[in-house]
């Protein structure tokens, strides 16, 4: 970490140049003897990266970034905040802890909040933002986390863990046991140090074979922000065996939307043709796989056992977008056109052999406009497509 960098008038210089072309930047040199020009554009393009995504370390003066990855790897503010809303009690170890952002929300929970980083220099930066944050009741260990809890006596209430998605090649891994720390070959260790265990996976993680890898899994949370899946988290409990619950989350800035399930139900659900409503779910319910469940709760029939569309006569509060079916015909452009007053929609495909751009391609609709288009399958296997306006 270079101090000089927190210097007034190289903090001026970095506001300054926010918003222009870095490769000037580059190609014009540092004004600062102690300052290169790549150190002032690392701090230029993760501050850019910051503004939506971390908008209190955006707003607060003197904050030192680190490289851009960092910044693309970590909680954003808003998933740092829900996630410091599932634990309880008085101490929890962040044994992964990064740029810091989680430990940050749980410090304000939480008493005493320990934050572990393997790179120094990372550490080093942290415990700088954390002082104009003040955020003054973290602990920082530069160290290994695992390492750590091994050398000391002391227990927690709570065990985070973000492990990371590469291995020590540098390449993508797709299976916890492949991340590092190894979560599934430290977990009866991990278990001796706390009763609880939240674990933050990437989004593309399959849930099934996550939960054969862990043990004790009591929820597991999954995480949108405006119908973009973010995180898959597991919560374990130390020699919890019963059912385990699915949550899903998709959080808006009006109104966030709910629905939980138990995970291997074995709900069916009942399949309708098309009725007065369309009811796409959102990302969050997709990836839990809790199709027949939503069903099944609120009542509501399906299109098709693979569409993943639903529909009702009566309008009801749906956690995903509500539609009003005007028409539906089959899959000819002649037939689809005679109910578009506009040579514009917005298509989406569900259980259909075409993508949107062949879709596109061959029917010359373009993209826009108020209809929106679900090409898709029904119960009694036609192809059908539906002309919808969005209700919500």
């Amino acid at each position: 970490m270079n101090s000089t960098i927190l210097h007034p008038k190289v903090q001026q210089f970095i506001s300054d140049y926010l918003h222009t072309d870095i490769s000037k930047l580059l190609f014009k040199g540092s004004p600062f003897n102690s300052v290169s020009a790549q150190e002032l554009a690392t701090q230029i393009i993760s501050k850019q990266k910051s503004e939506k995504k971390l908008p209190t370390w955006f707003k607060t003066k003197n904050i030192y970034y680190p490289a851009k990855v960092n910044i693309e790897q970590t909680s954003s503010e808003i998933t740092a905040m829900y996630k410091s809303s599932l634990i309880t009690g008085s101490s929890v170890i962040d044994i992964t802890g990064g740029f810091g952002i989680d430990a940050y929300y749980f410090s304000k929970k939480i008493n005493k909040v320990t934050h572990c980083e393997l790179d120094a220099n990372l550490s080093t930066i942290v415990n700088n933002n954390y002082q104009q944050l003040k955020a003054n009741n973290i602990q920082l260990i530069s160290g290994d986390g695992v390492a750590f809890l091994k050398s000391t006596s002391e227990k927690y209430d709570w065990i985070y863990i973000d492990p990371s998605r590469r291995d020590f090649a540098n390449n993508k891994v797709f299976l916890l046991k492949d991340c590092l720390p190894n979560v599934p070959e430290n977990l009866e260790f991990l278990f001796s140090k706390s009763k609880y265990i939240l674990i933050k996976n990437s989004p593309i993680l399959d849930i099934s074979k996550t939960i054969e890898e862990l043990n004790f899994v009591k929820e597991i949370h999954v995480v949108a922000v405006t119908n973009e899946v973010k995180e898959l988290l597991f919560i374990l409990e130390k020699d919890y065996k019963d059912n385990i619950q699915i949550k899903t989350i998709n959080i808006h800035k009006k109104n966030n939307q709910y629905f939980d399930f138990q995970y291997i139900n074995n709900s069916e659900s009942n399949y309708s043709e098309p009725k007065k409503y369309i009811y796409e779910p959102n990302a969050a319910i997709l990836k839990s796989g809790g199709f027949n469940e939503i069903s099944v709760q609120l009542n509501i029939e399906k299109l098709h056992p693979h569409s993943h569309l639903y529909t009702s006569n009566n309008l009801i509060e749906f956690p995903g977008r509500t539609f009003l079916l005007e028409n539906s015909c089959q899959y000819k452009k002649k037939e689809i056109k005679k109910y578009l007053t506009e040579n514009k929609a917005n298509i989406t495909t569900r259980n259909f052999p075409e993508t949107v751009a062949q879709i596109r391609k061959k029917t010359k609709i373009k993209d826009g406009g108020s209809y929106y288009l679900f090409f898709t399958t029904v119960y009694n296997g036609d192809l059908k497509v539906l002309i919808c306006s969005q209700v919500f």
